[in-house]
């Protein structure tokens, strides 16, 4: 019995080995970033797990200004977006959560009316963080996962 047991156990362990090795072999960085280059940011812009994306938090910047008003960040926001999305081969509508943060939870409708018009069907999941000061002095930053359909 004792044999058996050993046996067991140390199939499992082996069976979540190669679980994991598989997982780690099924990688697509979109917009990556290498380590071994000091002079760039130290992460990629999204990770593709299978049909899983793990898109990294975006700001809305232009040339690397702040634009005018919230809803003109919000749609370059929400652009970047889509295009990180369609890099992967997948859709707005494939977004399954959405975190916001906010520098200024007044900004909540101006978001929301250009946020509206990047969807053709159900809104993912999401929340509406309001935090202090964002990088480059940004209204919203934008982490979220999706997963192909």
């Amino acid at each position: 019995m004792s044999k058996l047991r050993t046996l067991l156990s140390t199939t499992l362990v082996f069976l979540l080995l190669m679980s994991t090795a598989a997982l780690a072999q099924n990688r697509t960085y979109i917009n990556p970033s290498h380590s071994s280059n000091p002079d760039v940011l130290p992460f990629s812009g999204a990770v593709l797990t299978d049909d899983t994306l793990y898109l990294s938090g975006m700001l809305g910047l232009v040339n690397g200004q702040v634009p005018a008003t919230a809803e003109e960040e919000a749609r370059v926001l929400m652009d970047s977006i889509k295009a990180t999305l369609e890099a992967a081969d997948m859709t707005m509508n494939d977004l399954v959560y959405v975190q916001i943060f906010s520098a200024d939870v007044s900004d909540y409708n101006a978001f929301n009316s250009v946020y509206r018009g990047y969807f053709s069907e159900e809104f993912p999941a999401r929340a509406f963080v309001g935090v202090g000061t964002l990088l480059f002095n940004a209204r919203f930053e934008i982490q979220s996962i999706a997963v192909k359909r």
